[in-house]
């Protein structure tokens, strides 16, 4: 089974710009994470774009939905910014079928040591190769339906979208 790993940026891949003082990007960490986490898993990495996830538009969105479409696997892993990562998730949950499409993310970028990337991007992928079709969102070993997850900003978690 081969998985589609489509990377868009988000605290995942910033890294500290020491010059200017600020967290940027440069290339994307997931095959060295992959490697590093000594990956058996058939997974395919396409960037798609690097962005922070609260500049990301409706056209950016789409281009996330149109490359899903596109793929030629039908598991998805999308590596995204966590501002914004439920809006990207109910714009592919509305408009894809048939893929079993999972989105995750970090609360710390991997480059600063002790990030959540590396657990998020392992669960990400067994989630991805095991539920049936559909859009999830996978954060920190846990996994809900696109339409059934918010982020709690206050704590820096995901939750159940009714919960308070």
């Amino acid at each position: 089974m081969r998985v589609r790993v489509m990377v868009t940026g988000g605290t995942f891949d910033k890294e500290y710009d020491e010059i200017r003082g600020a967290l940027s990007f440069g290339k994307t960490h997931v095959p060295e994470m992959l490697r590093l986490g000594r990956s058996r898993l058939d997974a395919r990495v396409s960037t798609l774009m690097m962005k922070d996830s609260l500049f990301m538009t409706a056209a950016d969105r789409r281009r996330i939905l149109a490359a899903c479409r596109r793929a030629a696997e039908s598991r998805i892993v999308v590596t995204h910014g966590t501002d914004t990562m439920t809006e990207t998730a109910t714009v592919l949950g509305r408009g894809l079928s048939g893929k079993t499409v999972v989105l995750t993310g970090a609360m710390r970028p991997y480059r600063f040591g002790s990030s959540d990337g590396m657990f998020n991007l392992g669960s990400a992928l067994s989630f991805a190769s095991v539920l049936p079709p559909g859009v999830y969102v996978a954060m920190n070993g846990l996994c809900w339906p696109w339409d059934g997850v918010r982020k709690d900003r206050r704590r820096g978690v995901f939750v159940d979208r009714e919960r308070a």
